[in-house]
């Protein structure tokens, strides 16, 4: 006979204690692992005659030695329902340890579970129970416990640290964290909402904000670090810290999670994420953290640019999401080279802004929505002219966007402003468009002469049209080219005398004034250059000097325009000492042939031929300087090509290459010097003991070892005429060492650089190809420069205009200057006292914050027109989100919320029945009154 058993709580090991004998009864244990079977349920019977307590738990040991149990707490000696001892499983496993030594056997250490086993204190029954209806759900047992119980800890914590709100939190179980809430000093509250985050747990989220512990707002925007000094344990996940990052704050969560509806309600509590300062920043708050610890200074900063560069936070907390989104993507892009240790992080970040600002513009509907994204918040700024400012193109092309500027939706509002005033070109064939090209080149000087006198005409607008200033610069760009081509034209063939030949227009002539006068080709070269420099001068007044060279092309043009000014004016220099010559013959020489005459050597140098003249002759200077500009002139065709789609891709990998080239140089010059000076140093003992004068100076060795690379370099370099062996020897395997390595290495390996750049631009053609070409647009999307070199040089009647109001203005200045003093010295008398003014005004609207709730300001157009798009991205991103398969996390909810709603019914079948046997008893009471009051 057992007697009355006590039913504990689960793995608990109940010992009844009859009078007759003692049993020891295992119940509930949900894992018992043996020899043979693993994961198998028992209940274990000991029975024994009249034994001490010693010799039962011995026995208790001996079945100890063969289970395993993972959650047996404690060991209860009861009699007949009186507890009269109680030891710990820890007690149990001493004396089993203590048996072991005795009979020689080797203790074990430490268990596999030491580490969480260490952590806290043994829990009581009921503390037990209450973390096991916690994490279950089991509702009515933790309400109960809760109101009833005088002696329960409700901030206890099981082996792993956590306590019941934590447990609670983690298996989605929102009544019993509500119920948790309502308790006065409840721990831990600041970890389960951050866990409750995590898991996205929308409702419990909110039920945590309500805690009077987040009342005002301060702890959302304090990090857990931060909230050690006011608070150990409210982020605390255990004794030994935090759950998340220390510098992790809620929101900064929530955005890495993509958790949308939790960040609006954080937001909408006050919750912001701060900006990290520069990375220079020298401020007394970075340079301590950089002191403490500079890894966590710099894994707090990318935790916190990973909050703000989350899609969430940017769709929320921005008025203008698409130039928040820019804006960032530039300053990740700018940090991945200047932290090259997280260069991948920054650059992923980068490009996830990127695609943010594309995906907000895929979900345009009308040409309204698309406008207000390329364009920005034009209420705020409005622009000068009718034409759309595209301020958001700009800047994503600046920060090179490439996605956002080559979207369908972006290319078609380019195009249409590209094809402006010009109704049914766009539609038309290539042979139409050709033709058109073909007409204004022909009547390019009269229709620059109708914009002089009819600048606001109708043919002036089709002139200011994008795609027309396009063609009438590429025009006079072509006649340029022609022009340079022309001027040569009379060496095509050869020159038929002599350079060394002083050939001359009569015998008193100075030959250098025959070589040095500019001929009619020249002089429009010289016009088409001025205007050309008057155009560059314009745009630098409009971009900044800082905004001009930032564009390679500007550059190209600054130097081949720079180069042709120089080469004129050494030309010019040139012509004029000439023309000083000749003045000097026509006054001091009687004769008829100043061949004959004695001149002096300053004047008779410019009666020499070609082949006397100086190195630094100012007219040889003046033709190298002219080829390199030439050479750069017709290289700027390039500058158009992105117009076409053939040949646009073919322009940008050329681009590519180029910078792969620069790159490779680096490496070349290192092994190029290298080699160079080696051979110098063997060879240069040997001047005129060699078959051939290589490596015998500097000079001699870069041309050998330069012209090595293209094969046109002898073996024979490298031999003396001496029996010097060892030095020919060395020589030959330099040589043949630099051979391999600049030929068979490095050059395969620019190919294979080349190669690769090629591809890349190959793989994405149509988005490189695309962004190009609206670069090349925009440039003339502008207001201005309508007519192009030389055409420019003439100011139209619009200038003029222009200027006679600037004039009147100045002198209406004039006129009122006296009265314009008084003011100016009325406001820098007030200038003192604006800041006092200023902090009463913020003291007043604060005041005025307080007593009374402030005019909501009426949305502009271009908001109105954001929350929509911020809307659909929401809602899309939301059912995308949906859309996924079910998870092993969706799966254990879905599991919790079975298990909280299997505790309630028990719940409910409890009352039900507990209600049912007292209506039985005061049924059966009624009826036996009855009964007894018949007889």
């Amino acid at each position: 006979r057992l007697g009355k058993m006590q039913y504990l709580q689960n793995n608990t090991i109940c010992l009844p204690n009859c009078k007759q004998k003692y049993c020891f009864y295992l119940q509930k244990l949900k894992t018992v692992e043996t020899g043979q079977n693993n994961k198998k349920r028992c209940s274990v019977f000991f029975q024994t005659s009249n034994t001490s307590s010693d010799s039962l738990f011995k026995q208790c040991n001996s079945h100890i030695s063969t289970c395993i149990f993972g959650k047996v707490q404690k060991i209860f000696v009861c009699d007949n329902l009186d507890f009269s001892h109680s030891f710990h499983v820890s007690e149990v496993m001493h004396r089993r340890h203590t048996t072991l030594r005795e009979k020689g056997r080797r203790q074990a250490i430490r268990g596999p579970a030491y580490m969480f086993n260490e952590r806290g204190t043994s829990l009581t029954a009921e503390e037990e129970r209450f973390l096991d209806a916690a994490e279950y759900g089991n509702i009515p047992v933790v309400r109960k416990m809760l109101e009833e119980s005088k002696t329960l800890n409700f901030n206890c914590v099981d082996y792993m640290g956590q306590n019941a709100l934590q447990l609670a939190v983690g298996n989605e179980h929102l009544e019993v964290t509500e119920l948790l809430l309502k308790k006065d000093g409840m721990a831990r509250v600041g970890d389960a909402l951050l866990l409750a985050i995590s898991k996205g747990y929308v409702r419990i989220v909110e039920a945590i904000l309500a805690h009077p512990a987040f009342a005002g707002g301060l702890r959302l925007t304090l990090s857990p670090l931060e909230q050690e000094l006011r608070d150990d344990d409210f982020y605390a996940y255990d004794e030994d810290g935090t759950r998340f990052s220390h510098d992790v704050t809620p929101v900064i969560l929530a955005a890495h999670c993509q958790e949308y509806e939790i960040v609006h309600i954080l937001l909408m509590k006050g919750a912001r994420i701060e900006r990290p300062h520069d990375y220079f920043c020298k401020c007394c708050e970075c340079t301590e953290k950089q002191r403490r610890d500079s890894f966590s200074h710099s894994r707090s900063r990318m935790n916190a640019y990973k909050g703000l560069a989350s899609a969430a936070y940017l769709s929320l907390s921005s008025e203008d999401p698409v130039l928040t989104s820019l804006e960032l993507s530039n300053e990740l892009a700018r940090l991945a080279n200047i932290e090259t240790e997280f260069k991948n992080d920054y650059r992923k970040l980068s490009m996830q802004c990127k695609d943010f600002v594309v995906g907000v513009l895929d979900l345009c509907r009308d040409t309204e929505e698309v406008e207000a994204i390329l364009n920005g918040d034009v209420d705020q700024n409005p622009p000068t002219e009718l034409r759309p400012c595209l301020t958001r193109v700009k800047l994503a092309i600046k920060y090179e966007v490439k996605k956002f500027v080559a979207h369908p939706n972006c290319q078609q509002q380019l195009l249409t402003i590209w094809y402006e005033n010009l109704p049914g070109l766009r539609q038309q064939s290539i042979g139409v468009k050709c033709l058109m090209v073909l007409g204004v080149a022909v009547g390019l000087p009269f229709l620059a002469i109708a914009y002089w006198i009819m600048p606001c005409s109708k043919l002036g607008q089709i002139l200011r049209s994008p795609f027309m200033k396009f063609v009438a610069h590429a025009v006079s760009f072509t006649i340029f080219l022609s022009l340079l081509v022309l001027n040569a034209s009379d060496r095509l063939e050869g020159v038929k005398n002599l350079p060394n030949e002083t050939i001359t227009d009569h015998p008193r002539q100075v030959f250098r004034v025959k070589t040095t006068q500019f001929s009619w080709t020249e002089l429009l070269i010289m016009k088409w250059v001025l205007g050309m420099i008057w155009s560059e001068c314009k745009e630098i007044w409009m971009e900044g000097p800082r905004e001009y060279v930032m564009h390679l092309w500007n550059v190209l043009d600054f130097g081949m325009l720079s180069i042709f000014v120089a080469s004129f004016t050494a030309r010019l220099m040139a012509f004029l000492k000439a023309s000083k010559a000749q003045l000097y013959v026509d006054l001091h020489v009687p004769n008829d042939d100043i061949r004959s005459a004695s001149l002096p050597a300053d004047i008779a140098y410019f009666t020499y031929a070609r082949n006397r003249w100086r190195p630094s002759d100012p007219q040889i200077i003046s033709e190298g300087l002219y080829a390199i500009a030439v050479v750069l002139s017709f290289s700027r065709i390039a500058y158009i090509l992105p117009a076409n789609e053939s040949f646009g891709p073919l322009q940008i990998s050329l681009g590519r290459t180029v910078k792969d080239i620069f790159k490779f140089m680096v490496i070349f010059i290192m092994v190029f010097v290298a080699f160079m000076f080696g051979m110098f140093n063997l060879y240069s003992y040997y001047l005129g003991a060699k078959y051939n004068p290589a490596f015998t100076t500097v000079e001699e060795s870069f041309k050998t070892l330069f012209w090595s690379i293209f094969g046109l370099s002898e073996v024979i370099s490298v031999v003396l005429k001496y029996d010097h062996k060892f030095i020919e020897n060395i020589g030959y395997v330099l040589y043949g060492v630099y051979n391999v390595t600049m030929v068979v290495v490095l050059l395969n390996m620019l190919i294979a650089m080349i190669n690769s750049s090629y591809q890349e631009i190959e793989e994405d053609a149509d988005v490189e190809w695309k962004f190009a070409r609206a670069k090349l647009w925009l440039s003339y999307f502008d207001e201005g420069r309508t007519l192009p070199a030389p055409f420019n040089l003439v100011p139209s009647p619009k200038s003029f205009y222009y200027l006679i109001v600037r004039v009147k203005c100045c002198l209406l200045r004039l006129c009122k200057g006296k009265s314009h003093l008084h003011v100016n010295e009325q406001e820098m008398g007030m200038l003192n006292s604006r800041l006092k003014y200023d902090h009463h005004r913020a003291n007043m609207r604060s005041r005025e914050d307080n007593t009374i709730k402030k005019p909501i300001k009426k949305p502009t157009r271009h908001q109105k027109i954001m929350k929509r798009l911020i809307k659909r991205y929401v809602l899309k991103a939301q059912v995308d989100r949906e859309n996924d398969e079910v998870n092993e996390g969706e799966l254990k909810e879905i599991k919790q919320d079975i298990s909280s709603l299997r505790y309630e019914l028990l719940e409910e079948k409890s009352q039900a029945t507990g209600e049912l046997s007292d209506l039985i008893q005061q049924l059966s009471d009624k009826f036996g009154k009855n009964a007894k009051k018949q007889p």
